[in-house]
């Protein structure tokens, strides 16, 4: 199990987590010497999910719209065909 742990870290955990400790002070340096902050950040992601969220729920009410749109014109062409063709047959035949 060991070996596969290994494999999946791609090294030793305690070497993983050395270099995951080290790279997150960094990182961390780093946005604080920008001004970031960890709670703004996840708040922004909140805001892009909730919003990508909110368009597609828009987006499947438009679909929605135009499908019954398109039903109002469509089913009674599609049935009055139908009937045509259907007295077509037993006046023809």
């Amino acid at each position: 199990m060991s070996a596969r742990l290994n494999q999946f870290l791609g090294d030793t955990p305690v070497r993983v987590a050395v270099r995951l400790l080290a790279l997150s002070f960094i990182v961390g340096l780093v946005l604080s010497v920008i001004g970031l902050h960890p709670l703004e950040i996840l708040q922004w992601i909140e805001r892009v999910v909730r919003r990508i969220y909110e368009m597609g729920f828009d987006v499947i009410h438009e679909a929605i719209s135009y499908l019954v749109l398109g039903a109002i014109i469509v089913v009674p062409v599609f049935l009055i065909m139908r009937l045509m063709k259907v007295s077509g047959k037993r006046s023809g035949g």
